[in-house]
């Protein structure tokens, strides 16, 4: 598809989505309870009515995310262009472009309890810091190492960041289904968005011995066990933080969406549709 093709199908996207009539929260004299509150607040943040969302949740950071899910679903609607959050909803799945950071990312948990999800994965790119996990490579991550200071206020420090099992299960046969390999290992979540030049932070990574670091993997997991949703994550290896000419630049960024975020996605996708039609559920887990 060539650029000029390309800008059309997706100014038409946007155009079809324009005519859709986006929604408000529901208008109430006070909102004094944690459902009324994100019942009200979720149509807010996305200009999408609660009934329109599927039950099964892919998050992203990025809006070439949506773009393609909307794409490969017929040109499904992209609603919230003007909201804080962007979404398309198609096959019981409805994706969700959160922005960037653990704040924003404990905010569409909690509002994510409006609708109960059955589940929910998180589609993020994350930093290698071992010389052997290459840019392009998969993370399947087993836990999460709280250095975000976010999902404080939701669990106790001492409360491990971790995923639900029957999930990243699903993830991990559809990876071997797709004939990719993966790595499994801890992603530190941090704050910090500019660190790459901080030799002490570094130092700090590698005592830690985590196998990535993000900005809202390990809040993702604390955020979903904290309101009873079952959560996993697929991790893209963007960069090599830890070496200078490892930092992610622009150039490097639009490769790997070139090369890699298509596959990310369709895992992504898949990985959800096993458990929607196999009829598997994550209902055994206890909160």
């Amino acid at each position: 598809m060539n650029e000029e093709t390309k800008n059309t199908k997706e100014e038409a996207i946007i155009s079809e989505a324009k005519k859709i009539s986006e929604v408000q929260g529901p208008v109430k004299s006070g909102l004094k309870t944690k459902a009324a509150i994100v019942e009200n607040w979720l149509p807010r943040y996305t200009g999408r009515p609660l009934e329109d969302f599927g039950k099964y949740i892919i998050l992203t950071n990025f809006s070439k995310y949506i773009q393609l899910f909307s794409q490969w679903h017929n040109d499904a609607p992209i609603l919230g262009l003007d909201k804080p959050m962007q979404s398309v909803t198609a096959d019981g799945i409805t994706i969700i472009n959160f922005g960037m950071g653990s704040s924003v990312a404990a905010t569409v948990m909690d509002l994510l309890t409006a609708i109960n999800p059955k589940a929910v994965i998180f589609l993020g790119k994350c930093g290698s810091l071992k010389k052997k996990i290459n840019v392009g490579d998969l993370i399947l991550p087993i836990a999460g190492i709280r250095g975000e200071g976010t999902s404080n206020d939701y669990m106790p420090a001492e409360v491990p960041a971790l995923p639900a099992f029957a999930l990243q299960k699903a993830i991990s046969t559809t990876i071997r289904d797709f004939k990719r390999d993966y790595w499994t290992g801890t992603c530190y979540t941090t704050n910090r968005r500019v660190w790459e030049h901080d030799k002490v932070f570094k130092r700090l990574l590698k005592t830690l011995r985590a196998t990535a670091v993000d900005m809202e993997t390990a809040t993702i997991f604390v955020t979903g066990f904290a309101n009873k949703i079952p959560t996993g994550a697929l991790l893209l290896v963007s960069d090599q933080p830890m070496i200078p000419e490892g930092v992610k630049t622009a150039e490097s960024d639009s490769k790997i969406t070139e090369q890699y975020v298509e596959t990310h996605l369709h895992i992504g996708i898949e990985s959800l549709k096993q458990l929607i039609n196999n009829g598997l559920t994550v209902r055994h887990l206890k909160f």
